[in-house]
């Protein structure tokens, strides 16, 4: 009975459905019902996300963890990326979330073209312009008589009378002269033409040695005209200048050796001032050069840049520099201390970025250039003149390129730390079997994680997971 009944259900069955299909796919109800269908669009499949294969701390890059994290200071911990698109043209070069970089507070910076100058400041000292500087000394012995310039620190003007001395060798070449004197008019008769040759170049040999022991026009003309030895001569001084050291007093015996006076022409000055040696490269003669002085306050005086000295300081580690001013008010005198500023040339233009932007930790300085996208490259740069916090850069970087000026070194540990990871990835195909972060291997990131912590292990290198 109970099968009779389960073979009658079984045809209810089969005619339900024979007449549902025989409805449903007769021509005429298909094509009525055409006009109500719709053709869908395909429907694109979301692009599958790429999963980072663990987070690293951004304060230390040793730290790491296989899930989303965050620091003892809030930051969020970095994701690194096994996808090869989010590689760039290096292994060193880094990738950071906006959202990361703006709590790291990256800034960047354009690199471009610009001139480039610098005020070289200093100390310097007033000293004496040695070219004006005269030392007198006289050319017989003898012994002085007077002196009317007898104070240091006194002017004299040229062919003032300094002092007179006493000489038996020019009273001796008086009498010689007056003896050639008197000869030539005796013999000014004479029908000899030799004779009064011979007695006129005898006068003048007189006369040229009474010249060269320092004896003036005038005293010798007083000679010519008396026809007397005088006692005493008297010594002008031949330059201008002002005293600075009086080597005689009236009564001294004085040779040759004795300096009588030192002489310096106050009218200009040379400072000399100490410039370190980063500076010298902007450095050239005739820079104009302003100074002030504690002795004359709100007085600005100017100058130039005379002469670079060819040897440094070796205590101080400078180069003396050489600067000449005008000194005819008198302002300005030896010995005393002023500060300098030397307004170098402008260079022509030059690439130039942030001083702020070079990282100086290894032996090549270098900086990060924003590649977009959140990537930024580490290159060695070629560094020129620096000025007003500004650097030239030579080679490394092009104009319009953007620079990272802050948060540097953080994205330097990152960059290191990338090129050592492929490092122990190179290692590991070498001796443990290929691990790569291609996502072709198909690889979970729980696995590539596990071989990299293996290699590391290998080489020394300690990881763990930090929690808050």
């Amino acid at each position: 009975m109970n099968s009779i009944n389960a073979l009658k259900m079984t045809a209810v069955l089969m005619v339900g459905v024979g007449i549902g299909a025989g409805i449903a796919f007769t021509p005429n109800n298909f094509l009525s019902r055409g006009s109500e269908v719709q053709v869908m669009e395909p429907v694109m499949e979301p692009e599958q996300e790429i999963k980072p294969l663990f987070y690293r701390s951004p304060m230390n890059p040793n730290i790491t963890s296989p899930v989303p994290a965050k620091g003892p200071m809030g930051m969020d911990y970095l994701p690194v990326y096994a996808d090869k698109s989010k590689a760039k043209e290096s292994a060193a070069t880094v990738t950071i979330d906006p959202v990361v970089m703006q709590n790291m507070g990256v800034r960047t910076a354009l690199a471009k073209r610009m001139p480039m100058s610098r005020t070289i400041r200093a100390l310097g000292k007033i000293g004496f312009n040695e070219e004006g500087m005269v030392r007198i000394h006289p050319r017989v012995d003898g012994w002085v008589e007077n002196m009317w310039a007898n104070k240091e620190g006194q002017i004299v003007k040229k062919n003032d009378l300094l002092l007179s001395i006493y000489s038996p060798q020019i009273l001796a070449t008086q009498q010689e002269y007056i003896l050639a004197l008197n000869n030539l008019e005796a013999l000014k008769e004479s029908p000899v033409s030799g004779i009064k040759k011979t007695a006129t170049e005898l006068v003048n040999i007189s006369r040229q040695r009474l010249v060269l022991l320092d004896v003036s026009d005038d005293q010798i003309r007083e000679i010519e005209r008396t026809k007397n030895t005088r006692e005493y001569i008297k010594l002008h001084a031949k330059h201008e200048g002002t005293i600075i050291r009086i080597g005689s007093r009236a009564g001294q015996f004085v040779t040759p050796k004795t300096e009588l006076y030192m002489m310096a022409n106050l009218n200009t000055v040379w400072v000399n001032a100490d410039i370190f040696e980063f500076e010298l490269p902007w450095l050239k003669l005739g820079d104009e050069v302003e100074m002030t002085t504690a002795s004359v306050p709100g007085r600005l005086f100017k100058g130039i840049v005379n002469y670079i000295y060819p040897y440094g300081e070796p205590n101080t580690r400078t180069v003396k520099v050489r600067l000449v001013f005008d000194n005819a008010e008198g302002l300005l005198r030896p010995e005393m201390f002023a500060r300098v500023n030397i307004q170098a040339q402008m260079t022509k233009s030059n690439l130039v970025i942030p001083v702020a932007a070079v990282l100086r930790s290894g032996d090549t300085p270098q900086v990060f250039v924003a590649l977009g996208g959140g990537a930024f490259e580490p290159r060695a740069v070629t560094l020129g003149l620096e000025s007003n916090g500004n650097v030239a850069i030579l080679e490394g970087v092009k104009a319009g390129e953007e620079v990272v000026v802050s948060a540097q070194f953080l994205l330097d540990s990152e960059s290191k730390l990338n090129e050592a990871t492929l490092k122990m990835m190179k290692s590991s195909d070498q001796q443990t079997g290929r691990v790569s972060l291609e996502p072709h291997d198909n690889k979970p990131a729980e696995n590539v994680v596990n071989d990299l912590k293996g290699v590391g292990e290998n080489v020394g290198v300690r990881t763990g997971v930090q929690h808050d």
